[in-house]
């Protein structure tokens, strides 16, 4: 009889791994953001649902500290687990995230308009108890490629019934400037109308741990280009292995091998080199992008606890270097990757 298959139960630690994507346009958004707040009434943070506590960026509290807000956690779809009648089953996450940053507003967004409605009521009503005869500005921050712009469209249509204002796309970056105001509701004699306005997203200066890295990387916060392939593939694999291996049962039996796995999807789809050698990069990255679509599992990524917000404000506080020292640390890393380089070569 066949053992058991035991998934491994963490991921090696490699601290070879970037740990940085704070790029020129991150700082320049930011500043603007910052110069811009005097005529923002509020701010709506998006944080991704399928790395609750990875997509929170303590740059971007601080920047906007003090100002009337609410967060909305994006693709709630791609990561809510259901049980086995195939019903939604995530609403403990749910409540404990609302709890982590209680009294602040938190909603969720997925492909449903239903979801993108319960925004726009909320901000209307918002409108409609502080708004003023000039109307109603709504700044919209984010990690890169957490959805604000589809977000923004999709409040847009939902709205004035307009298309889409704001340009997205799979990669982070599509926005690197902060857009002029869209209205996404019309106002009344006594009120302005409702406008949002897009802004580019701002990574964290520092990732002090390569696991994080890996997360944001998976799901699409960092550039394809930033870590190799097979190795986000591997990190899936890890997490499609705790939560249900059967999820690739059309194309190998269980594994804790990603260059097994790879071969047989490669084999199976047809990714293939010269010579029917298995393409690993191009198959790693359909698999990467099978996920990010939701046709590869459901889950979350992160660790929803009680106290997860607090434990994870308390660990970056305590690790992370001011951002100087953190562009001085990333530098020397890339010396030090291109001295190995140089040495291999």
């Amino acid at each position: 009889m066949a053992s058991q298959f035991l998934p491994r139960a963490v991921f090696p630690t490699l601290d070879s791994l970037p740990r940085s994507y704070f790029l020129g346009h991150h700082k320049s958004g930011l500043s603007k953001m910052k110069s811009m707040l005097s005529g923002i009434d509020l701010i709506v943070e998006c944080r991704d649902y399928r790395v609750p506590l990875t997509s929170y960026n303590p740059l971007i509290e601080e920047t906007l500290a003090g100002r009337e807000r609410m967060v909305i956690y994006t693709k709630a779809d791609l990561g809510r687990s259901q049980d086995k009648y195939g019903r939604a089953a995530d609403f403990k996450d749910q409540r404990i995230i609302r709890d982590w940053l209680a009294p602040t507003p938190v909603k969720f967004t997925d492909k449903n308009s239903k979801s993108v409605k319960d925004v726009l009521k909320f901000a209307k009503d918002y409108a409609f108890e502080n708004g003023s005869p000039v109307g109603t500005r709504v700044m919209v921050v984010g990690m890169p490629n957490v959805g604000k712009s589809t977000l923004l469209n999709n409040l847009r249509w939902e709205g004035v019934r307009k298309a889409k204002a704001a340009q997205t796309g799979a990669q982070p970056g599509i926005t690197r400037k902060v857009a002029s105001s869209v209205k996404i509701a019309d106002g009344d004699d006594e009120r302005g109308g409702l406008y949002l306005v897009d802004t580019p997203g701002v990574f964290i200066p520092y990732v002090p741990d390569s696991e994080a890295m890996l997360k944001l990387a998976l799901c699409g916060c960092v550039k394809d280009t930033i870590i190799q392939p097979q190795l986000l593939a591997d990190y899936l694999l890890y997490h499609i292995n705790l939560n249900d291996p059967s999820l690739y049962a059309h194309y190998n039996e269980p594994t804790n091998d990603i260059s097994i796995l790879l071969e047989a999807v490669a084999k199976r789809t047809g990714r293939l080199k010269p010579g029917g050698i298995p393409d690993s990069e191009a198959t790693a990255l359909w698999m990467i992008q099978r996920w990010r679509n939701g046709q590869l599992g459901n889950f979350i990524l992160d660790q929803v606890a009680n106290a997860g917000l607090q434990d994870h404000k308390a660990a970056l506080k305590g690790q992370a270097p001011s951002m100087n020292q953190a562009i001085k640390v990333e530098k020397e890393r890339r010396r030090e990757q291109g001295r190995r380089t140089s040495w291999e070569s």
